[in-house]
């Protein structure tokens, strides 16, 4: 089970409303809609997909890197390596 599936119903809520932001700008880009203004909706749809991404990462630590560090050896290693590079990934995007 993924360390998500409590959160589960929130994620989906934010990637409706994220995907309706994206709706939103292709509508907006069709319409020639003032730069500026499709910007801001831009910057908007991408905080709340940076929001399900943290979201995801503290469900990730929390439970299937937290299970792996109390049980140590190698899986706990490789949970950390991963949430490391996916700690890079947002950091860099």
């Amino acid at each position: 089970m993924p360390g998500y599936d409590d959160n589960k119903e929130q994620l989906l809520k934010r990637l409706r409303r994220a995907e309706g932001q994206v709706r939103g700008i292709h509508r907006m880009i069709e319409e020639d809609t003032y730069c500026i203004d499709v910007l801001t909706q831009v910057s908007a749809a991408t905080k709340a997909l940076e929001s399900v991404a943290l979201a995801l990462l503290d469900d990730h630590l929390s439970h299937c890197v937290a299970e792996a560090a109390r049980e140590g050896g190698p899986v706990a290693d490789e949970k950390l390596r991963e949430a490391s590079a996916a700690i890079a990934r947002l950091v860099r995007s």
